[in-house]
């Protein structure tokens, strides 16, 4: 794994130990970032399954101007924290071990504005990103700015809408799926 372009462009990130993390890879991680991007003006960005940050940093190395790190593994907190320092993208971060949920209404009670951008990349078996985005919209911290991309296993479906977003895009990569939401007008 490494981040693919921007200024932080070739660094090798480092992995979370075990197999309980599956990072994105750089095949999908290029396309993602091909159908959202490819480059950003000082977006704010919240990586909410973080596990090695490869999302989150690879958009701020693309020009987002601060990241939210979110997980609720330890290991996976301590190798985000290494990749943010190895890219040189740490002043531009926060990091928090966290529940995804709870890290929800954490952000909300500290006043926390609308992310731009918002990767939900959770384990498989977890098939819950359409309520954290509605929890996230109901929280202020999503709305019609907001491009929410969510990585999930090929063989589950998000429906087409999720409360105010819109599916704009299903793309397959093997067991991958990246469903990329936008404001589509209110449900």
């Amino acid at each position: 794994m490494r981040v693919i372009s921007g200024e932080a462009r070739g660094r090798p990130l480092k992995a979370v130990p075990g197999q309980t993390t599956r990072p994105t890879t750089d095949k999908v991680k290029e396309a993602l970032f091909s159908m959202i991007g490819p480059y950003f003006d000082g977006e704010r960005v919240l990586d909410l399954f973080a596990g090695t940050g490869g999302l989150g940093i690879e958009a701020l190395s693309r020009g987002a101007g601060k990241a939210v790190f979110v997980d609720a593994n330890m290991r996976s907190i301590e190798v985000v924290r290494a990749n943010l320092a190895a890219t040189r993208l740490a002043d531009k971060a926060e990091v928090y071990r966290q529940d995804a949920g709870k890290a929800i209404r954490l952000l909300e009670q500290r006043g926390g504005e609308p992310f731009d951008l918002v990767f939900l990349d959770p384990p498989y078996a977890m098939k819950n990103c359409d309520e954290l985005l509605l929890d996230l919209t109901a929280r202020g911290l999503a709305d019609e700015r907001t491009v929410a991309v969510i990585e999930h296993e090929s063989a589950f479906a998000y429906g087409e809408r999720i409360g105010i977003f819109e599916r704009r895009r299903l793309a397959l990569y093997g067991e991958t799926a990246i469903s990329i939401y936008r404001y589509g007008g209110e449900a």
